[in-house]
């Protein structure tokens, strides 16, 4: 694998952290970003210990701490503010490393300049849109589109890893009569903003049911002294999902405070974060059903465009630095690049569509909707509710299927030998 040539179609966190990974490995990489300048947008992403461990690998735990918050603890309450379940995270759960909260954008770009300093600028082409790949033997040729003048690029490599998110070109291309993303008849509307500490200020909470509910945590510190803190309102809706180019607008407060104004609790005041929010952003929650393969002959998927998932359990952004891994690790212990990207193909594929589909039904939040069902006007203990045994069977079992335990994030061999 020395001579292997691999270029990557998109710049997010899945494809940036495979451009770090090969490079780990000794693995010539180009990566392809339609984006011309990145920039940091978006809101809060949650690193589990897991992917925080392969980013500490990489060189970069550092760097992470000083732009994230390390999350100590998870708080699922019902929509009176009333605490369901706790539990600890990260280092304080047992794990050798962090659960990170981060702005995403800010993730985006300390990866960035890690990879422009890492395999060259000239590696990390940017406003270059994905028109189409070839398969020539053992080569693949792909063409690119340049967003200002039009002009098309071609590149050739060994392999192509399609990392270009939920709206993937390169996985349309393999299913071209899929169509769009399943719209789960639920929208998302988020914002970061400076605010005093919550809790203990290392806590985040989700409060709600399947229909409504919110999702608050801090993702990193603010020069005032307060913390930027991520919130998202979701609920269900009876509208069709919003065409692609609606996504990530803007929305005005009184659309989200006409349905969450009485979201009051003793610990947060939800109604105060939204009227002081100034940018408030709204998303379809979407995913896409499970596909029977990623890979087809020397083009293979990563990240969003493998296996869009909704956002429970703090899974995509995580799941996506794992294929990374997993994929370099392929690569350089099998030789033949083909049959190497069909290994890492069965070893990712059939656990990601489960979580998929775990997802969908609230994964390890299910917790909520049962205290809904069975205490919709609240509890005087929630013992009275639900049991521990049941509390724990929900959590333990996705944890599991995720790869997520303490036990297989602490003791798991690692992908590459740092």
């Amino acid at each position: 694998m020395k001579h292997l040539q691999v270029i990557v179609a998109g710049g997010g966190v899945g494809g940036l952290s495979l451009a770090l990974s090969l490079h780990q490995a000794g693995i010539a990489v180009r990566v392809y970003e339609a984006v011309r300048d990145p920039s940091p947008l978006g809101v809060g992403i949650n690193l589990q210990p897991t992917a925080v461990r392969e980013l500490t690998e990489l060189g970069l735990g550092d760097v992470l701490s000083v732009s994230g918050m390390a999350t100590q603890r998870l708080n699922l309450c019902n929509k009176f503010g009333q605490l369901i379940h706790g539990e600890p995270r990260g280092i304080a759960a047992g794990y050798r490393w962090p659960q990170v909260s981060i702005h995403r954008g800010q993730l985006q770009v300390l990866l960035i300049h890690a990879v422009r300093d890492r395999i060259g600028a000239e590696n990390f082409r940017s406003g270059l849109r994905f028109a189409g790949f070839e398969q020539r033997g053992d080569k693949v040729v792909v063409r690119f589109v340049d967003r200002d003048s039009r002009s098309e690029l071609t590149d050739e490599a060994d392999i192509l890893v399609g990392a270009d998110g939920i709206h993937s070109a390169v996985r349309h291309q393999l299913y071209p009569t899929e169509g769009e993303p399943r719209f789960a008849q639920q929208i998302l509307w988020r914002a970061a903003i400076e605010a005093d500490p919550f809790l203990d200020g290392q806590t985040m909470v989700i409060a709600g049911h399947f229909h409504q509910r919110i999702i608050v945590y801090p993702i990193g510190k603010a020069a005032s002294g307060k913390l930027l803190t991520n919130w998202i309102c979701q609920m269900t809706v009876p509208d069709q999902a919003p065409s692609r180019e609606d996504w990530n607008r803007q929305v005005e407060k009184k659309k989200v405070l006409s349905a969450f104004g009485g979201w009051r609790f003793s610990w947060l005041d939800l109604p105060a974060l939204i009227e002081r929010s100034s940018n408030i952003y709204e998303f379809p929650l979407v995913d896409r059903d499970p596909v029977s393969a990623w890979t087809f002959g020397r083009v293979t998927l990563l990240g969003d465009a493998a296996h869009p998932m909704q956002p429970i359990g703090g899974q995509a952004g995580s799941q996506a630095i794992l294929d990374a891994r997993a994929l370099t690790r392929a690569l350089i212990e099998t030789s033949d690049p083909a049959a190497a990207l069909a290994r890492y193909d069965a070893d990712r594929r059939p656990m990601m569509n489960d979580i998929i589909l775990r997802n969908r039904n609230l994964g390890p939040e299910a917790a909520m909707q049962l205290a809904e069902e069975r205490a919709p006007n609240g509890f005087a203990r929630v013992e009275d509710v639900i049991s521990q045994d049941e509390l724990d069977v929900i959590a333990k079992s996705f944890a599991a299927a995720a790869g997520l335990d303490v036990e297989t994030v602490n003791h798991r061999p690692s992908y590459l030998s740092p």
